[in-house]
């Protein structure tokens, strides 16, 4: 295939994950803001059956976090605004852990060595080991880069993506906005 082939095939695929789960294109009927979609509680794409390996052991399954806001990093030791981010990402789950917020990162494309040494020092919070994207994958519809992170509701639907690096600045008053909510 030549390289023009190529990119219009990835472009194709690309077009076709952000469209939606079910061919419904939920983006279109939030608020995108540059890389970042907020949803109304009415808008929201429920997630379903997210499970993994956790890189230092364990299971992961999103199941076990409803009631709780869970923010969701898709990360690579091999990204360099991951390690930018990395920073951020701590900190905010640090400023809102005691509000029934939880973190959870996706690691994808690392061997697991390379992968604990970049969670070391940096964030206190587990990653689900996901070499192959399987697990970035159950997500459907957001996860279309990295780094990206999501902001899930209590009930486990989508409330915001975020389709590039964040910052404390940026990350941390949309989590306590999701975390203030009632039940919708």
């Amino acid at each position: 295939m030549r390289r023009p082939a190529i990119v219009l095939a990835v472009a194709a695929l690309t077009a076709t994950v952000l469209a939606g789960c079910g061919g419904e294109n939920w983006a279109k009927k939030c608020t995108t803001i540059g890389t970042v979609v907020e949803c109304t509680p009415a808008q929201r794409p429920q997630v379903k059956d997210v499970t993994g390996d956790l890189l230092d052991g364990g299971k992961y399954d999103v199941a076990q976090d409803r009631g709780k806001v869970v923010v969701v990093n898709f990360w690579g030791s091999w990204c360099a605004p991951c390690r930018a981010e990395a920073d951020d990402l701590e900190r905010t789950y640090q400023a809102t852990k005691a509000k029934g917020v939880s973190f959870i990162g996706v690691n994808s494309r690392d061997d697991k060595d390379s992968a604990k040494a970049f969670e070391r020092g940096r964030v206190t919070y587990p990653s689900i080991y996901d070499f192959e994207g399987k697990v970035a994958l159950k997500f459907d519809v957001t996860q279309t880069s990295t780094p990206a992170t999501l902001i899930l509701d209590r009930q486990g639907r989508i409330a915001v993506a975020m389709r590039a690096a964040t910052t404390y600045d940026q990350l941390q008053p949309l989590v306590e906005k999701i975390a203030a909510e009632t039940a919708a």
